[in-house]
């Protein structure tokens, strides 16, 4: 009988760690757009007349933590461009959150395969990142 109490408690467990992973992808989709929509009417309160000159495009060679300071300091400043790509980075931040919650879940079952899987892509995203901003 403590034989299957123990095996439900488990599928439980595992069934609610898939519940949340589930909600953590529908809720960070819907609030990163929610972001970027906000971003996109402040944006254009203040932009919307403005004519873009696509003639030219600036190149930028900025490292990633440039990046995310650049944005963070907009965030706070209200700027709507910033806003809007920090709805951008939530965006793809939700499923890399998705990755290092299946880490966790992994972990916590002891499957140490799953662990080294999702460990080498973990560093294969934080190696893209790290090298895809700065050349």
């Amino acid at each position: 009988m403590e034989k299957s109490k123990t095996m439900s408690q488990e599928k439980f467990g595992e069934k609610d760690f898939q519940t949340i992973i589930g909600n953590l992808l529908r809720y960070g989709v819907w609030i990163s757009l929610s972001v970027a929509f906000i971003g996109g009417i402040i944006y254009l309160m203040h932009h919307g007349k403005d004519i873009e000159d696509y003639s030219v495009f600036k190149e930028n060679d900025r490292n990633i933590f440039e990046v995310i300071t650049a944005v963070y300091n907009g965030v706070i400043q209200g700027r709507g461009e910033s806003i809007i790509f920090f709805g951008v980075i939530l965006l793809f931040l939700t499923p890399v959150f998705r990755v290092l919650l299946s880490l966790f879940s992994f972990l916590l079952e002891k499957d140490y395969l799953y662990v080294a899987i999702t460990t080498i892509v973990i560093g294969i995203i934080i190696l893209s990142i790290s090298f895809g901003f700065s050349h």
